[in-house]
């Protein structure tokens, strides 16, 4: 029984990291490339989605509960999971290792994302393009962006070919190495979208 439960908490989890997690990540990345065309069609794109119905409930059941489940759970997979790399030095037991160390960094840079944007917005401050350039301001926090980003679309293009094997849908190694170079592509390609966003506000 305990197995099962944790099978069935696993292919949740995988889930989550797709539907709704990584639609809403690949979502938050095209509203900030809006950032490369100018800081009004930046500020545009962002009021339009906080003008959106039912926003908070969206905010809470599609997005933070999901994310606390995943992350949650995910931490929990980091610190009892056995990592090969030593012992074998597979590249997908490397990649096997990088995706729980970048989960972790994803769960602190995400955590540090909400306290500068959305916490600040509850206290009064304006998301706005301006908010974003005085944070990117500092040398330091822009490096840290940088890492943050690039971990977080690692974590969901990595994590997209978990999710590919743990629900049947590449089964075969030829389906499994097909889906590294398509997976890893979109890493290379949501890679450039968030960096040059962050560029844009700098």
């Amino acid at each position: 029984m305990a197995t099962e439960r944790e099978f069935l908490l696993r292919r949740l989890h995988s889930l989550l990291g797709v539907i709704p997690v990584g639609i809403f990540l690949i979502q938050h990345l095209v509203v900030n490339h809006f950032a490369t065309k100018s800081p009004d069609a930046f500020n545009k794109a962002a009021h339009f989605m906080e003008s959106l119905p039912f926003r908070y409930a969206l905010e809470i059941f599609v997005i933070f509960l999901p994310i606390l489940f995943h992350a949650i759970y995910g931490l929990y997979i980091a610190f009892t999971a056995k990592n090969n790399v030593s012992k074998y030095g597979y590249g997908r037991n490397w990649m096997f290792m990088v995706q729980r160390f970048t989960g972790i960094i994803t769960l602190i840079f995400i955590v540090w994302h909400v306290w500068e944007t959305r916490i600040a917005a509850a206290r009064g401050a304006e998301v706005n393009f301006d908010m974003m350039a005085n944070i990117l301001a500092s040398p330091a926090m822009f490096a840290f962006y940088v890492v943050g980003v690039i971990a977080t679309i690692f974590h969901f293009a990595n994590g997209l070919w978990s999710f590919c094997v743990s629900w049947g849908i590449t089964v075969t190694p030829r389906s499994q190495q097909i889906a590294t170079y398509v997976t890893m592509g979109i890493f290379v390609a949501l890679s450039v979208v968030g960096v040059r966003a962050l560029l844009a506000f700098v």
